[in-house]
């Protein structure tokens, strides 16, 4: 399992200020995950020019078709993008559940 993500995975803000790569990944940890982190560095708003640099912006782009992160591939290959459809993901897929359960919305 891999969640790529911007800088980092910190979660400190107020609730509308919040960090959602580090929302994403503490809902994961929270779910008793052990993600790898790729930090895919960039903005995704940013043109291709610049964040076809880094290897995680590249890399995000293939998986979902945009620069932005985060984005969580599960073990099994399936691509989550964003913050809240990789929380929701965690939360109803625990480790050694059934993982079919991923709403078709969140699969890229």
């Amino acid at each position: 399992m891999k969640i790529y993500v911007c800088y980092g995975t910190w979660t400190t803000g107020t609730p509308l200020l919040r960090h959602p790569c580090g929302e994403a990944h503490k809902a994961l940890v929270q779910a008793g995950y052990s993600p790898e982190v790729v930090r895919s560095y960039g903005f995704g708003p940013l043109p291709a020019a610049i964040n076809g640099l880094t290897r995680g912006r590249r890399e995000v782009k293939e998986l979902t078709g945009s620069y932005w992160v985060p984005a969580l591939v599960t073990d099994d290959g399936t691509v989550i993008r964003g913050s809240e459809m990789v929380i929701s993901w965690a939360r109803a897929n625990p480790p050694g559940s059934a993982r079919d359960a991923v709403p078709a919305a969140a699969a890229s």
